[in-house]
């Protein structure tokens, strides 16, 4: 699968995706060995993290992006990380079927993926996804997430770029996003700058231009950008990559890009072991037996939850030694 994949074969590419995010524990041997094929292929692409309030106009812009992109030779991934249906356990939103366009073209390949409930609705395999997608030989990667919120501290520090997308007319209802999103962002695309929105855009860049003098900037010496365009018209989008590409000259100059790289590398490690250590903590015979008995107390409140945690703790350490 490993060969096929660096081969570019797209059949290939999604069924590595679908064992990768398989959460059944026979699978994951075999993810991790198809991992360790993939990763020398891996590591060159420009990553791109992209994220708005719902109805910013995300899908419209990451398909004119896509395309702007592959008319100039690139090709380009994108995983768009939805919410994951309670009832399904499924992608609820189904970006294929709103960028209908990009996802005909060859040189593209979108892979809606359920968040599965994770903190911030980011898929717990994205990282893995974009190695597998790097390995068949796209060179962009997009991270479309699901809305503002944890999802967009989450790719954040998963990515080179974060792009926040801003709709005109938001005012003051944005106030509630501005200060932890803004921060982290590298640069602010608002978009919808045609017809009536126009001047509203142009304005609402404006704002931001000012606000941003007060905060620090994500990387040393990066101004961040904001910039306006209209994805339904193409204005705009060719300047948006022109910062991507200059964000990346400075990364790679100033070796912040290895640096960078490097600290997600260990943020993923420790991720995985969180994980992986509640995994096992649910999963061992004492701990399971007595959880619900102490879910129970607590919801009663009759044990405080500090108290609860301590006690399951115990019966994890002591089963664990008792079974060495």
């Amino acid at each position: 699968m490993a060969r096929a994949v660096v081969a570019g074969e797209r059949r290939a590419l999604a069924q590595a995706i679908t064992l990768i995010e398989s959460t059944r524990a026979d699978d994951r041997a075999r993810a991790e060995a198809l991992l360790e094929g993939l990763m020398p292929h891996a590591g060159k692409a420009i990553r791109l993290g992209i994220s708005g309030a719902p109805g910013v106009g995300k899908s419209t812009f990451v398909e004119a992006f896509g395309l702007h992109l592959i008319a100039h030779g690139h090709r380009v991934a994108v995983l768009a990380v939805d919410p994951t249906s309670p009832r399904s356990g499924g992608s609820i939103l189904g970006d294929k079927t709103r960028m209908e366009e990009l996802a005909r073209d060859e040189k593209s390949f979108i892979r809606p993926s359920p968040s599965g409930g994770t903190l911030g609705g980011v898929a717990r395999r994205t990282r893995e996804a974009m190695l597998a997608c790097e390995a068949a030989g796209f060179d962009v990667i997009v991270v479309e997430t699901v809305g503002v919120g944890q999802s967009e501290i989450a790719v954040a520090g998963m990515v080179d770029m974060f792009l926040l997308l801003l709709a005109p007319g938001g005012g003051d209802e944005l106030q509630g996003i501005k200060r932890g999103i803004v921060e982290i962002a590298d640069a602010i695309v608002v978009t919808k700058r045609d017809g009536e929105l126009a001047n509203a855009a142009s304005q609402m860049a404006a704002h931001y231009r000012a606000a941003l003098h007060l905060l620090r900037p994500p990387i040393p010496g990066w101004e961040v950008p904001v910039l306006t365009c209209s994805a339904l018209k193409g204005v705009g989008i060719e300047t948006v990559w022109e910062s991507v590409t200059k964000h990346r000259r400075m990364l790679e100059e100033s070796g912040a890009l290895a640096a960078r790289r490097s600290a997600q590398a260990e943020s993923w490690l420790w991720n995985e072991l969180r994980e992986g250590l509640v995994e096992r903590f649910r999963a061992q015979a004492g701990v399971a037996a007595r959880l619900k008995q102490c879910e129970a107390q607590v919801k009663a409140g009759r044990l405080a939850p500090t108290a609860a945690a301590r006690a399951l703790l115990d019966e994890f350490e002591n089963k664990g030694r008792g079974k060495a």
